[in-house]
């Protein structure tokens, strides 16, 4: 068994396409904007797990993301290899991060904003001796 399709909550999921898609490098899977449907995959896994852009607009999904936000709380984690060579890239395009990336007991991680109601935690497991 594994994890075929999971979903992030986007107050706007045609810009949350444009900005997974063209700033991120994520891979078109569906894009239907006349159902308000978008799914796409990370680039080195196109056939991998999926993510679907949900909209926010029932059953107080708004509520929930805007809470999780403002607690500064991630909605998803964003696995990386570099994170530092990641950071540069996407701050070149123009994403906002929340900081720079730290080192925790966990890893590298940094938090940038999705444009859309989210924040993402971009994550690097540092290697064991």
């Amino acid at each position: 068994m594994k994890i075929a399709l999971t979903s992030v909550f986007v107050n706007d999921p045609m810009a949350a396409f444009k900005f997974y898609t063209e700033v991120l490098g994520f891979v078109n899977k569906v894009y239907m904007p006349e159902m308000a449907l978008a799914i796409v995959a990370a680039p080195d896994e196109p056939d991998g797990t999926s993510l679907l852009l949900e909209p926010n607009q029932n059953m107080g999904a708004d509520t929930f993301q805007k809470t999780i936000y403002e607690a500064g709380l991630p909605t998803i984690v964003f696995g990386t290899k570099d994170i530092a060579a990641d950071y540069q890239r996407l701050k070149a395009r123009g994403v906002v991060f929340k900081g720079e990336p730290k080192k925790t007991d966990w890893g590298t991680q940094v938090l940038f904003e999705d444009t859309c109601g989210n924040l993402i935690q971009l994550h690097q497991v540092e290697e064991q001796l």
